[in-house]
């Protein structure tokens, strides 16, 4: 069974075989990291744990029992209880809830583990299996999404409150 957990530097090896393997498949539908993410994958990487252990930012791997990764799961600019979810799925597993499944896991971590009350993700028009994610877990669209906020597309914003 697949298990999400927090990033560590341990990861690295494996997130990085994610990116590469699955790259041209996220950018049928997202923006493009570009060849400088991944010249950079280190620097970066080491950017990403040092803004989690500040503790403004959360990141997960959805971690296979082969230890591959199958997705990142991540939470934004926590502040004043709220926070903004991105995540992507490997192509091999996307489709099946996989998805879903782990956005409503991290709903429920980001609230027992990060004290959050609100989550917001922004997903583009032509992102159908981004936007069947969030209603499925529980989101609901708050207003336009702008060009600026995902990368040149136009999209909307979703929210979900985490208050039981």
């Amino acid at each position: 069974m697949p298990e999400l957990k927090l990033l560590h530097v341990g990861h690295a090896p494996a997130v990085l075989a994610f990116e590469l393997a699955n790259r041209s498949y996220f950018a049928a539908s997202i923006p493009d990291r570009g060849d400088d993410f991944f010249d950079q994958f280190t620097n970066r990487y080491d950017a990403s744990l040092a803004e989690q252990e500040a503790g403004i930012c959360a990141f997960y791997v959805l971690v296979a029992e082969d230890g591959s990764v199958l997705g990142r799961f991540n939470l934004y600019d926590l502040e004043d209880a709220t926070a903004r979810l991105g995540y992507r799925v490997a192509e091999r597993v996307a489709g099946r809830g996989v998805a879903t499944t782990a956005v409503r896991e991290l709903c429920r971590t980001a609230t027992a583990g990060h004290g959050l009350r609100t989550l917001r993700a922004a997903t583009s028009h032509d992102n159908a299996a981004s936007q069947k994610v969030l209603t499925k877990a529980g989101f609901v669209p708050v207003g336009p999404a702008t060009p600026a906020d995902l990368g040149g597309k136009s999209g909307t914003w979703y929210e979900r409150d985490l208050q039981p």
